[in-house]
């Protein structure tokens, strides 16, 4: 991933942010020289710098076979950034942006299919998701009929061995642009734009702590 210094991230509480608001991740392996890539829901555990993802794949995606290095990626909020914001628009003759979060993470893929290491990581998906739809469906291991369907899926295991975030907030313009865009973005009626400019206002608020 392209990242200039001026919108690395290094602090991993960033990262939690990221897979609070978004746990479905871009999951990236390359076998014989050919990308596969799933898109897949996962249980996230930071231990200090250490970061695992638990999820499963259908049996039958062929990068259910597949083990060794791999690439996740969380996707954060994003937002275009008209020129028109930026006070000095036509004495630095700006020009329109994109401003975003996201997250790279380089690690090693493992997977399983024990039978009670599946049921968990159904259940644990469930358990983060189901309150957020008004449910409340368990996977109940007791159930023969629910654990013949883990014949279906093959789990996986995560562990993050690289971590870049890129969080690109304006930071590489004046302290004016910068609060423009963010009170701009927080006008909008797009959810994305509003928390791409409750992400900068962090960053600034970070930033004028640190003078």
């Amino acid at each position: 991933m392209y990242l200039p210094r001026a919108f690395a991230e290094h602090d991993l509480e960033a990262l939690d942010r990221l897979a609070r608001r978004d746990r479905f991740i871009t999951l990236i392996t390359v076998r014989d020289g050919e990308p596969t890539v799933s898109h897949l829901p996962v249980l996230y555990r930071r231990n200090g710098n250490g970061v695992e993802l638990n999820g499963h794949w259908a049996r039958s995606n062929p990068q259910a076979t597949h083990a060794g290095p791999a690439l996740a990626i969380f996707h954060g909020p994003h937002a275009y950034v008209s020129p028109g914001w930026y006070p000095d628009k036509e004495a630095a003759a700006r020009v329109p942006t994109w401003n975003y979060a996201v997250a790279h993470l380089r690690g090693t893929l493992s997977t399983f299919d024990d039978e009670r290491a599946l049921a968990d990581v159904v259940d644990g998906l469930s358990i983060d998701h189901e309150a957020t739809v008004g449910g409340d469906w368990r996977f109940e291991f007791e159930r023969d009929d629910l654990r013949r369907q883990l014949r279906g899926i093959v789990g996986f295991r995560f562990v993050a061995d690289e971590i870049a975030l890129k969080f690109k907030l304006s930071q590489n313009h004046p302290m004016g642009n910068r609060e423009s865009v963010a009170s701009q973005l927080a006008a909008q009626s797009r959810e994305a734009s509003r928390e791409t400019a409750a992400l900068m206002r962090d960053r600034m608020a970070i930033e004028s702590k640190g003078d």
